[in-house]
């Protein structure tokens, strides 16, 4: 009896000192996150939802030096902003959730989003995932034996025929549309064709001025789309320019050599039809 009451004791010096070091570490992890507050300008709140390890430690080694990475539980990342100095960051509570990180910097917070979208990797399609956008199979040759696969592909209304021995696709086709759930079928035939729909990586939640308390939503960065804009907009202002006649060093060649061709023209003009007055018979 008295051996079982001092085993019981035990156990709970064991559990008061657990629960005792959990609490000391929680303690040290909200000071450490009040200190970073205080001494960064730009706060991103980024989801780690899905992101494998190997990955997050490379994105963590692609901004050592920009940006300090902390993963902590939704509890600590409120208890730290509920420091009296953070006032400013009260709103950015309400998106706070699990599976989320949260990055300091003193860089500029867009420049950072840019590389977080830079080191996304693609990914295979799940079942029941909803498609970003529509996802198609081309015409062409396959890798595909013929067997299961073909009432695979039948299902989804993809028309087929066998080739050389192998599955090939008559006709490209859309097989989810932006929105939908992907079925089993969907996504056994994107893994046999080696179609990832999907990208994974640090994605921004919420970006965040820490001095300001300013909180932007939905950044979405991609830069090669936006190059591309540009060289579209650069291209259409340049025949604008033109068309209107406005100087700069963009247009100058293109106007001087048009002004050029148009005083030859009028001068060939004139000269035909001076020639045509001299030849022209006097009247008797």
């Amino acid at each position: 009896m008295e051996a079982e009451k001092k085993k019981q004791d035990e156990k709970a010096k064991k559990k008061k000192k657990a629960v005792a070091s959990v609490s000391k570490k929680k303690i040290e992890t909200v000071k450490s996150l009040v200190e970073l507050m205080k001494n960064n300008s730009t706060l991103i709140l980024a989801s780690i939802k899905n992101l494998p390890s190997r990955q997050f430690q490379e994105i963590r080694k692609n901004l050592r030096g920009k940006a300090k990475m902390i993963v902590a539980k939704k509890r600590i990342m409120i208890r730290a902003i509920d420091d009296p100095g953070n006032k400013n960051l009260e709103r950015l509570k309400e998106y706070i959730c699990e599976d989320s990180s949260i990055l300091f910097s003193k860089e500029d917070a867009f420049e950072l989003a840019g590389i977080m979208a830079e080191n996304k990797n693609p990914v295979r399609a799940k079942p029941g995932q909803k498609a970003i956008e529509d996802i198609s199979v081309e015409a062409g040759p396959t890798e595909i034996l013929p067997g299961p696969a073909i009432s695979e592909f039948s299902s989804i209304g993809i028309p087929i025929s066998v080739e050389d021995g192998k599955i090939a696709i008559r006709q490209g086709k859309v097989i989810v549309k932006a929105g939908e759930e992907i079925s089993n079928a969907a996504a056994s035939i994107m893994s046999k064709l080696n179609i990832m729909p999907f990208r994974v990586g640090l994605e921004p939640i919420a970006i965040c001025n820490i001095k300001t308390g300013q909180i932007y939503l939905n950044v979405k960065i991609d830069r090669e789309a936006t190059l591309t804009e540009l060289k579209t907009a650069a291209a259409k202002s340049l025949g604008f320019a033109q068309k209107i006649a406005y100087y700069c060093k963009e247009t100058i060649g293109y106007l001087l050599a048009k002004a050029n061709m148009d005083g030859k023209a009028i001068e060939s003009k004139t000269q035909a039809s001076t020639t045509q007055t001299e030849t022209k018979p006097e009247d008797n």
